[in-house]
């Protein structure tokens, strides 16, 4: 499983920030992104994924959220806490970020 192409980094984010086992992590982050422990690893399902929630991909797409834009949504999505993120919302005063839609 490897970064951002297929699930790796957000797998990575859940053993450093909560210290998970990798199997545990893994299982976490297939049940909030909807799909199967194997699909984390696939790159063509990865990135479709990618693309719908808007979490982020390797090849710039227009319209498409990348940097803080798809850290937010990934804190947002995996409950997690991203130190960026956190600092970001300090800066502009937002106590808790609205839904994206």
């Amino acid at each position: 499983m490897g970064g951002i192409r297929t699930a790796g980094d957000l797998v990575a984010r859940l053993q450093l920030n909560r210290g998970m086992r990798i199997d545990a992590a893994k299982k976490y982050v297939a049940e909030k992104l909807g799909v199967s422990v194997l699909d984390l690893s696939d790159t063509v399902v990865m990135s479709e994924v990618r693309e719908e929630l808007d979490i982020g991909r390797v090849n710039e797409t227009p319209a498409v959220a990348k940097g803080i834009d798809a850290k937010f949504r990934i804190a947002e999505l995996l409950d997690l806490a991203i130190n960026c993120v956190n600092m970001f919302k300090e800066r502009v005063g937002i106590r808790a970020y609205q839904s994206f839609d």
